[in-house]
């Protein structure tokens, strides 16, 4: 059931349905203040599947400008670019957040929520997660390195704690730093920050080596409990 959320017939089928005004992870306004601590005048900005999330309209009001939201759905894109027509310096494309189709250093911010949450909603061990999947989450994170311009930031949006997620950012050859902060009321979010050009401490550094581990100790370590037949993204909403 949760390999539907890599299909681009169930996104698309979703986003003709779904409630508008949904958003997944809390509102901007939660975290509103761990985004406005990066801004500068002049960002140029970059959303990783947009969905139809307020998130690129809250961005735009902030003064990311221009701002270019893509999503791989393109009923999800022509529905944003429509209600969002006569915006100045807000633009939408269908894109594969994979390949993106942008020169290097384009961007002085990026973003992401939930984006790579669905990108790994097959992983059942959490602790032991497929060479598929870190290679996916790779190519994401290389492109994203890549469209940065440099004293960038990428922000990322999830509900998973570092030591599961941190290792996929902690890896050397992106260039940045990591930090991670929380927010949220019932239920904490993580908001990870990563800074291009920025040092990875060695705490980092152990965590990223980790991914690539055959075996991991497992012992005394916290277990995940997963519900495969709902609605991941629905669930963790407080």
């Amino acid at each position: 059931m949760s390999g539907r959320y890599k299909e681009l017939q169930y996104w698309d089928s979703r986003y003709e349905e779904e409630e508008r005004g949904h958003e997944w992870f809390g509102s901007y306004h939660d975290f509103a203040h761990l985004v406005r601590r990066e801004l500068r005048p002049g960002t140029r900005g970059l959303v990783l599947g947009c969905g139809t999330s307020s998130l690129s309209a809250e961005l735009h009001k902030e003064g990311v400008r221009p701002l270019v939201s893509i999503d791989y759905s393109p009923v999800c894109i022509k529905e944003m670019a429509q209600r969002n027509a006569c915006v100045p310096d807000m633009s939408w494309m269908v894109m594969d957040a994979r390949h993106l189709q942008f020169p290097d250093e384009t961007f002085d911010l990026v973003i992401e929520k939930g984006t790579l949450d669905a990108m790994m909603v097959d992983e059942k061990d959490p602790w032991r997660v497929s060479q598929d999947t870190i290679t996916l989450v790779d190519q994401v994170l290389s492109e994203v390195g890549r469209v940065l311009a440099p004293n960038g930031c990428f922000m990322s949006i999830t509900f998973s704690p570092p030591h599961f997620r941190a290792r996929h950012y902690a890896q050397p050859q992106y260039g940045w730093s990591v930090s991670c902060d929380t927010y949220g009321r019932d239920f904490h979010y993580y908001f990870y920050t990563m800074l291009k050009g920025g040092q990875l401490t060695c705490l980092d550094i152990e965590r990223g080596k980790s991914l690539y581990k055959s075996h991991v100790n497992l012992e005394h370590m916290p277990t995940l409990l997963e519900c495969d037949d709902e609605d991941f993204l629905n669930n963790i909403q407080i």
